[in-house]
């Protein structure tokens, strides 16, 4: 019955965003790196050639659209400056526009922070998420390219957003540049921006088709995203944030129980951050509101990243320091089924509160209701 509900979900957001059908192509960054996941866990359960082909289809669309400069933008062609043959070659070299419904500030404009979330440029932890959709799609495909795009994208990322606080300071991740990269537009931390940077880029360099150049930039990248964590503080009181300290400890495990102990100390960190943001929870009427009064794409991030729990107990044995921890926060994984319930009901999904987001909150339902399809595998 949820995968019935996730299809249903997934083949309405392609063709209502212009993937099939006929209607004009609407892109944003995050979601459609969701969509990408979904597509491939929908043609992995079902065997439907057609679900590949969206997901192989919405990565073009994404790259011709968000890695190229705006209609109503003076500049033409790709945003990373590339002739139209090398930009097709290497579409994320420029990194990806986020989409968002409004151009990017003129740099003589003030900062009015209300319309900056409607305006366009560049998110770190959006770059990260597509990077895993390119990464999911190399693993499904075998298709060597995908992965390439994916390391590119991470070392042009890097090299745009890391900015040393004051000259021979620690360094930090900005937290929006221009369409360009050329300038900060937000100069303040994502707080989970590293650490989300560190685990793509862990799980990239230990990608075994990568060999040469492409090995060594993400060492080299690694090295500096784990002295940003070192003393990192990742405790949050927002749904969205606790459902990616979730899905980080998730990857984080796998990456473990693969190649420890690389990953030991940085998981311990994390889930215990990750509890105490949980625990935060219990204080808040999050889940006891009516749906008018809910954001179902942020609760949706949370119980997406509780899911990755369960996938955690599998190897989450004695042998690891970190086991107890795991098996602690397991108690929140029934939480995910009551968000989903909510969620399901169509009611629900016609308040001005889901339908003012209902791409994304479509999309990341569907992801909780089948979050096997971002595993990686």
């Amino acid at each position: 019955m949820k995968t019935v509900l996730a299809q249903t979900l997934m083949e309405q957001f392609a063709e209502e965003t212009g993937i099939s059908g006929k209607a004009k192509p609407r892109r944003y960054l995050w979601t459609d790196a969701f969509a990408v996941c979904n597509f491939l866990g929908l043609f992995r359960h079902t065997g439907n050639e057609r679900f590949l082909a969206f997901a192989r289809d919405l990565v073009e669309q994404v790259h011709h659209t968000l890695g190229r400069h705006r209609d109503d933008d003076p500049r033409h062609g790709w945003i990373s400056g590339l002739s139209d043959a090398e930009g097709e070659r290497h579409p994320t070299w420029g990194g990806l526009r986020i989409g968002k419904r409004l151009n990017e500030r003129d740099p003589q404009q003030r900062v009015d922070e209300r319309l900056e979330w409607d305006r366009d440029g560049q998110y770190f932890h959006y770059l990260t998420k597509w990077m895993h959709a390119l990464y999911r799609m190399g693993q499904e495909t075998g298709e060597g390219h995908y992965l390439r795009w994916a390391v590119e994208l991470a070392v042009v990322a890097h090299k745009a957003f890391t900015r040393e606080l004051y000259s021979g300071g620690p360094r930090r991740i900005v937290w929006k540049m221009s369409i360009d990269l050329s300038r900060p537009l937000v100069s303040s931390t994502g707080q989970h921006d590293a650490l989300d940077g560190l685990i793509m880029c862990m799980e990239l360099r230990y990608a075994a088709e990568l060999r040469g150049d492409y090995a060594l930039n993400l060492q080299s990248i690694v090295a500096d995203l784990t002295k940003m964590c070192e003393h990192g503080t990742w405790v949050t009181d927002d749904p969205l944030g606790m459902g990616g300290l979730l899905d980080a400890a998730s990857r984080l495990a796998q990456l473990a129980f693969r190649y420890k102990p690389s990953a030991d100390a940085l998981l311990h960190h994390t889930l215990i951050d990750a509890g105490n943001s949980l625990q935060q929870l219990r204080r808040l009427p999050l889940f006891g509101r009516p749906a008018e009064q809910r954001l179902a794409f942020r609760e949706l991030g949370l119980a997406i990243g509780l899911h990755g729990l369960e996938r955690m107990k599998e190897v989450a044995t004695g042998d690891h320091a970190w086991a107890a921890g795991c098996r602690e926060l397991c108690n929140f994984i029934p939480l995910a089924e009551q968000i989903e319930r909510f969620w399901a009901v169509p009611e629900h999904r016609m308040t001005s509160t889901w339908q003012d987001h209902r791409d994304i909150n479509d999309v990341m339902l569907a992801t909780s209701l089948m979050p096997e399809s971002c595993l990686t595998v």
